[in-house]
This record gives structure tokens, sequence and C-alpha cells, in this order.
């Protein structure tokens, strides 16, 4: 049983974009979030991993999980150090092994490829996306500063748990998916689902995300609590 919760951003993504998603329905289930800065640059990830590692030996086993890239991450350490994980709560992976051409790392890759050629103003200008959207970019890749072209790499070219090292989890596990993302496609959190040992799916739409950032959240934790009920475990106090 655990208290608490640890939730990574995604790629370009930070900590205030994760408590808009999580804080409130991890409140209402009764766990406190930890939402880790991210600290740009090409040890991004490393570092998000040492985040993990910190909140384990200040609480003991907990909730991990996060969005995109934060979600790989999450799923990453819990592989790796299972009695330090008490659960997984997974939004949007968006591929399992070596990411090669999957459409979010292409994203990431020619993101990191126009900020360092036009700058970072024209490309968030250039941005085909929602306005919530397109405002969340610009806050937090302007937040990234000069590590954002490395952050974007790092994210791109990191390798997901591949499926064999999913199935190996034994924890209660809820993934998200966005049905109508094509950079996150929903065939991936199916895959991530079904290959997950009692692992719960639940999906909304881009608009629902969009009108809510939390909606996400109540998905993922509402995920995982079917999964710790699947699994006949005890709930997190």
């Amino acid at each position: 049983m655990t208290d608490t919760a640890v939730l990574l951003p995604g790629t370009g993504s930070d900590d205030v974009f994760i408590r808009s998603v999580f804080a409130a329905p991890l409140a209402a289930a009764g766990v406190t979030l930890v939402a880790p800065e991210p600290v740009p640059g090409p040890d991004l990830g490393l570092r998000h991993l040492l985040a993990l590692d910190s909140a384990y030996a200040s609480h003991g086993p907990v909730l991990a999980g996060g969005i995109s890239f934060g979600a790989h991450l999450a799923a990453e350490w819990a592989c790796a150090h299972p009695s330090r994980c008490a659960g997984l709560l997974l939004a949007m992976p968006a591929w399992h092994g070596a990411p090669g051409d999957c459409p979010a790392a292409v994203a990431a890759r020619f993101s990191a490829g126009a900020v360092r050629r036009d700058g970072l103003d024209a490309t968030l200008a250039a941005a085909d996306v929602s306005p919530w959207l397109a405002a969340e970019l610009d806050r937090a890749w302007r937040r990234h500063g000069p590590g954002l072209v490395d952050s974007l790499l790092a994210a791109a070219d990191r390798p997901a748990p591949a499926l064999a090292q999913l199935a190996s989890l034994d924890i209660p596990v809820g993934v998200v998916a966005v049905h109508d993302d094509p950079l996150h496609p929903a065939t991936v959190a199916a895959q991530w689902t079904a290959t997950i040992p009692g692992a719960e799916l639940r999906s909304l739409s881009f608009a629902d995300f969009g009108a809510d950032r939390s909606a996400l959240g109540r998905a993922a934790v509402a995920a995982w609590q079917a999964s710790v009920v699947r699994r006949g475990s005890p709930p997190a106090a």
C-alpha cells in the first residue's frame, strides 16, 4: 500500500502540466502527487529515473507513472526495480522497444530540428495544434530553455520497455489511451494492457482531454483502481 504517486511528464512537457492532469484525481483517491521538475538536456530520462529512486528512498514503494515519455520511464523503472513500485499509471504510451519511426518519436525529432534551424519563436508559431496545446507548448518549451533540443532528442531516441519486460510486471497497472491522437496510437496502449498481467485500459477523446486536462488523470486512476480490484490487491491508503 502507498499514499504517494510520482508522475513524470511527456516530451518537452513539465511538472505544471502533470499537476493539471493528476493532482485532483489522485487527491480524490487519497494519494499525494509528487511531480518532479524536468532537468532539461541529454540526461533528461536519467534525471527522471533518479527522481523515482529518491521518492522511493523517502516514501518506500510508490505509485509511478506519467504521460507518453514519462509513462515509458515509469514502466522502465518498475521493470528494473519491481520491489520499489506499488503500481503504475500509464497515460498515452507511444511505443514499446526501440522508437524507430513511431509517430511521437518522429514528431519530437522534427521539432528538435525546427527549433535548432528556425528558433523557438518560429517553431511555436508554425505549430499546427489546438489552441490549448499551443499554449502548453509555448509555456513548457520556453521553460526548458536552451536544453529543449536535447530534451526532445533524449525522449525521441530512448527505447521504451519491450513487451517481454512489460509482461514481467506483477503490480496493479492502469493504462489510458487518447483514442484519436495520432502521435500516441491507441493500439500501443492496447498492446501494453494486453501484455501486462491484470492491467486495465481506459480511453477518452482528444476533445475531452482538451476540455478538461484532469479527464486523463481520472481515467488513469480509474484504470489503476480497476486493476487493483481485478488482481485482488489492497488499494492505496
